[in-house]
């Protein structure tokens, strides 16, 4: 016999039983995703060069609004949105992977990076590192200087040259790259998100390089900035920062794309029989 099929014109009370089925197409909503994110990163890019930079329209709440350099701005929102996305797909599959009863191994893996992209998200929004950095910094010139040696932080920023950030937090960072790039290339299927994942963790590794570029000292031998306006003759120094410091946003935010839709490509292929269902567990 064949079922019923439901009335979809009855009230929603005679309704509320009745499955309902959400399909799609998992290379479509990827593809569609890809270009979209893509799309609006070189979107701020242009607009921070022409209206920002270049003040076509010299208004300045709306150069501010443009300036992909600023944490109050377009590029910085939509960098936030899209970890937040990443962490959020990350929870997901890490729900699935628990409901599949996986390794331990595999569920801890998919927390911890759920976890650490749920915090590198706050981290875009309230500038956390940039936060505990200063206070590292603060807390080191603050210490009680005696005829002893120095102490450990003393000496960490007068061997590190750039923000003071990265002398504190960047070992975390390398730390948790190499754990990204081991457990999703066990993970990740097929080979070709594997690559996916090299190329996103270079382009922040570009990123990084470009940041720390622009901590040092204008005199710093490795300052490339200064060589740039040196060797091409620019007249505004801040020419060359500006834009490092956009092609540095820019690099973060393809990263982030790129492994967004390797998290989001994995989803769609380990959870097509994952069956979702609200329903108040029965209680015997």
């Amino acid at each position: 016999m064949k079922e019923p099929i439901p009335d979809m014109m009855a009230e929603p009370e005679a309704r509320a039983g009745v499955p309902v089925r959400i399909a799609a197409d998992p290379d479509r909503l990827i593809r569609n995703l890809l270009i979209g994110c893509i799309a609006f990163e070189v979107f701020f890019v242009l607009i921070d060069a022409f209206i920002n930079y270049g003040k076509l329209i010299d208004i300045g709440p709306i150069r501010r609004l443009c300036n992909i350099a600023r944490e109050d701005g377009l590029a910085s929102w939509f960098m936030v949105i899209q970890t937040f996305m990443a962490g959020l797909t990350l929870w997901a599959i890490f729900l699935v992977e628990r409901a599949r009863l996986s390794t331990r191994w595999t569920r801890v893996g998919w927390g911890i990076l759920a976890l650490f992209f749920t915090v590198m998200a706050a981290d875009d929004g309230a500038e956390i590192h940039e936060r505990l950095g200063s206070t590292f910094l603060h807390v080191v010139q603050a210490a009680p200087s005696d005829e002893g040696p120095p102490s450990l932080g003393t000496r960490i920023l007068e061997l590190f040259p750039s923000y003071p950030w990265q002398a504190l937090l960047l070992p975390f960072f390398v730390v948790m790259g190499l754990f990204l790039l081991l457990f999703l290339w066990r993970k990740l299927d097929p080979p070709s998100s594997r690559i996916v994942v090299v190329a996103a963790l270079g382009l922040f590794v570009a990123a990084v390089g470009l940041d720390f570029i622009e901590g040092l000292e204008e005199s710093h031998p490795w300052n490339l900035h200064t060589w740039i306006e040196a060797r091409f003759h620019v007249r505004d120094p801040y020419t060359v920062r500006h834009f490092a410091k956009s092609l540095e946003e820019f690099l973060e935010m393809l990263g982030i794309t790129l492994l967004w839709m390797s998290f989001v490509k994995h989803f769609t292929r380990t959870s097509r029989q994952t069956l979702l269902d609200f329903r108040r567990p029965v209680q015997y």
